[in-house]
Parts: structure tokens; C-alpha cells; sequence
């Protein structure tokens, strides 16, 4: 078995989808499995991408049916947080819009992500090091801020927290561990990103939403293919199984390679 076939197998992907077949097992899944918690629904953080507004879609579906099968209420609550200022706000509330949220909320990280960022550079120079955090290093503690937040407002409403992981992240390791990469359940994680952009169109995801440059929004500018210097479709034709560019597959399986430790539980002896 080559890696390629290993890899593919280890993360679920199928070389093609059926998107009405695919949706009713997301959510089919995401139901049994707030059944079987006895949790009260879902929270999931809309960022005015693609993937959370996929995964708004079905979280929204599988409460929505649950409402109707079941003695409730059951919710899906969308959170909305924005850094500051957030140039996109509009795209993240335009998917709550969409897909009819009844709950939705906003919290702004930008104060207590300085503040985490604040107390870092004062420990740098307590060790006689004189330097601030990089911009990478601040952007892990916004996933991070943020997960916080959620798991929060999750317990306090006896919710879980769905995830927007899919394969064409996890490949890649391009997630925030125990920031982004931690959640309760990933509806998307056996799908490429092509497969997540066929399931947005079947499920009506703005149009502007669709056009947008795929981006964590842990800087300004920065884009998931300016980062990882790789494109979507390379990595989505990798995961089906085609034969993509030789230098496209190196950086591809590096990257598999560099970041093992972010698919896997804390280790232990």
C-alpha cells in the first residue's frame, strides 16, 4: 500500500459523493450522537467560511428533526466571534440567517487574547528575554480564546461542540491542537474540501460565502493556501486518489508526516 492509500484510508475520503446521501448520514450522526450524550443540542462557531457554514447547515437539520421526533427543545446555537473589528462580521450573521438560528451569540476575544498575549511577554522578561509573541504564536492563542469561550457557553447549556475538521486539514495538520483541532464531534472530518464545497452548494451556503479565499483569519491576509503554499485542489485530487504534481505530493506528505501528533490523543506510558 502506498502512502497515499494509507493516508486516504486513515482519514475516511471517498473518491466521489453523493451530496443527499452524505448530508442524511452527517446528520443522522450528529442526532444519535446528542442522543446518546444526553445533551440539548449543538454549538457551533459560524466563522463566514465555508466549512462552519456547512456544518451550521446540519447541525441546524439534525435539531430541527429531533424538535420533530422528540420531547425538547433541542438547539443549535450559532456563535459569532469576531477579534476586534472583524472586516466579515456580515457573512458570519448571513449564515445564521440562512439556515433560520434561533440562538446566536457574540463574543468578542480581543480582550482577553491581549491580555493572555500580555502576560507571555512578561514572563519573556522575567527570563531576561526581550521580545514580544509572533504573530503565529498569538494566532494559536485566538483558536485557543476561542475554544475557551465555547466550551463555556456548552456547559453552561449542556451542548456540544461541533467541529469543522476535515480531511483536507487534518493532511495537512492545519488546525490549532486543543484550539480549533478540540471539539466533541466533527460532522466533516471524512471529507476533502472539494467534497465540503459540493455539500455547501446542495445545502444553499450564501453564494458569497462560496466565492470567498479559504482562510483561519488568524491575521490579516493570511489565506490556508498562501500558508500552507499548496492548493485546494492538489490536496483535494491527492485524498481521491488521483496522481497530483510531484512536488505538490512532497509538500503533502510532509506536512501528513510533520504533524502525526496532531491526529492522535495525548500520549501516554
Amino acid at each position: 500500500m502506498s502512502l497515499q492509500e494509507q493516508i486516504i484510508a486513515e482519514l475516511g475520503v471517498q473518491p466521489t459523493i453523493n451530496e443527499e446521501t452524505e448530508v442524511r448520514k452527517r446528520v443522522d450522526f450528529l442526532k444519535s450522537y446528542v442522543q446518546k450524550t444526553g445533551s440539548k443540542g449543538l454549538l457551533i462557531a459560524i466563522s463566514g467560511g465555508i466549512d462552519s457554514a456547512v456544518a451550521t447547515a446540519l447541525c441546524k437539520r439534525a435539531t430541527d428533526e429531533l424538535n420533530e421526533e422528540q420531547e425538547g427543545p433541542f438547539m443549535t446555537l450559532g456563535v459569532f466571534q469576531p477579534f476586534g473589528t472583524q472586516q466579515d462580521i456580515e457573512d458570519s450573521y448571513s449564515v445564521a440567517k440562512a439556515f433560520n438560528l434561533k440562538h446566536t451569540a457574540e463574543t468578542n476575544i480581543e480582550q482577553p487574547v491581549n491580555d493572555i498575549a500580555l502576560e507571555v511577554e512578561k514572563s519573556f522578561q522575567s527570563m531576561g528575554m526581550d521580545r514580544s509573541m509572533t504573530y503565529q504564536g498569538k494566532g494559536n492563542v485566538k483558536a485557543r480564546t476561542r475554544m475557551v469561550v465555547q466550551y463555556a457557553l456548552a456547559n453552561e447549556l449542556n451542548l456540544l461542540v461541533v467541529g469543522t475538521d476535515h480531511a483536507s486539514e487534518a493532511i495537512t495538520g492545519f488546525y490549532t491542537k486543543w484550539g480549533d483541532g478540540a471539539v466533541d464531534i466533527t460532522p466533516l472530518s471524512s471529507l476533502n474540501k472539494r467534497q465540503v464545497r459540493q455539500l455547501a452548494a446542495y445545502l444553499g451556503v450564501p453564494q458569497p460565502i462560496l466565492d470567498k479565499a479559504p482562510s483561519a483569519g488568524l491575521w490579516e491576509g493570511q489565506t490556508d493556501e498562501g500558508e500552507l503554499g499548496i492548493s485546494y485542489d492538489d490536496n483535494s485530487d491527492y485524498l481521491e486518489g488521483k496522481d497530483i504534481d510531484p512536488k505538490a505530493r512532497e509538500i503533502l506528505e510532509n506536512y501528513f508526516t510533520r504533524t502525526a501528533h496532531k491526529r492522535t490523543s495525548i500520549p501516554g506510558i
